[in-house]
């Protein structure tokens, strides 16, 4: 065959996937529908934290093993589009955390007064934030570089890519529920809204697992990022107006200076959750081909994305 293996799907988890099976030599070609920049993944806002996602007992290893990385990668903001910025997560314990958090560098509790906004917890750190438009065409180039290649390209079922490729990949995140079929994918939309910085350094995030609405901005080059919602059974692809407002309301709570900002934009996209937790997964294809199942990140796919990346590698690889 032409390739070793046909990675579906061009989001982060697509993609980091497909370097790391690249640069272990194998021949890797990414088919995806929508380019790299115009994927849920680059709506993201984004940063590292277990947000939304399970297995918990699976997802602490995974993010630790990724936030390695991305530490690395910040050594260059410029290329890679990570960087190392302070913030606050507000309404957070640190004893109520897995094992996971005694592992974060700097991960502190904060006194009531130094929480800024109407919030009487907090946590403190010093963590990876990732300029997605940056960071995912660094990891095509990437690709690029260890020999893959990227095809746009729609896949409407796995025996295309299973003729093409000895291992086909799935990483189609919400599109996976009509693709394999999963009905345990529940999609749950996030709206932001981007405004010009009005001198903001430092992230916020109030975002609670099972609250519909979220407070959080990051500070991204040339905008800072308004968040959010989480609202699972609604995927209206367009932004709310009402709810826009809301978001640079609550957000003006913690920083009072974000209600005169300037409004860049809008964007809407389709957290990737599956009731279960992700699924990464091999199943054996007619013709002895192989086909590698990893999709369901939820909130988490960029804090997740290189540990399970070397899970699904692991699995490609017959281990």
């Amino acid at each position: 065959m032409e390739n070793d293996v046909i990675v579906v799907g061009g989001g982060v988890v697509g993609l980091t996937t497909a370097v790391t099976l690249a640069e272990r030599g194998l021949r890797v070609r990414v088919w995806s529908r929508e380019d790299v920049t115009a994927t849920t993944s680059a709506v993201a806002g984004a940063l590292w934290w277990p947000y939304r996602i399970e297995p918990e007992a699976e997802v602490g290893r995974w993010a630790l093993e990724s936030l390695r990385v991305y530490e690395e990668l910040a050594a260059d903001p410029g290329t890679t589009g990570v960087r190392l910025v302070p913030g606050v997560h507000a309404d957070t314990v640190l004893a109520e955390l897995g094992p996971w958090a005694r592992e974060v560098p700097g991960l502190r509790q904060l006194a009531p007064e130094e929480v800024p906004g109407p919030y009487a917890t907090g946590l403190a750190a010093r963590l990876p934030l990732v300029d997605m438009p940056v960071h995912l065409a660094w990891l095509r180039r990437r690709l690029e570089a260890a020999g893959g290649l990227f095809e746009r390209r729609t896949v409407t079922g796995f025996e295309e890519p299973s003729a093409r490729a000895r291992v086909v990949v799935n990483c189609t995140g919400t599109a996976a529920r009509e693709l394999v079929p999963d009905p345990a994918m529940r999609p749950v939309r996030g709206q932001l809204v981007l405004v010009e910085n009005p001198g903001i350094e430092e992230w916020f995030t109030s975002a609670k697992a099972e609250a519909t609405g979220t407070t959080y901005f990051f500070p991204q080059p040339g905008r800072l990022v308004l968040g959010g919602t989480a609202e699972e059974g609604d995927e209206r692809p367009v932004p709310d107006p009402v709810t826009a407002s809301a978001i640079v309301a609550r957000c003006a709570r913690v920083r009072p200076e974000i209600a005169g900002a300037r409004v860049l934009g809008h964007r809407v996209g389709l957290r990737p959750t599956r009731v279960g937790g992700v699924r990464i997964e091999a199943m054996s294809l007619p013709g002895g081909g192989r086909l590698v199942h990893h999709y369901g990140h939820g909130g988490a796919g960029v804090t997740v994305a290189w540990g399970c990346a070397e899970r699904a590698a692991a699995l490609v690889e017959g281990v």
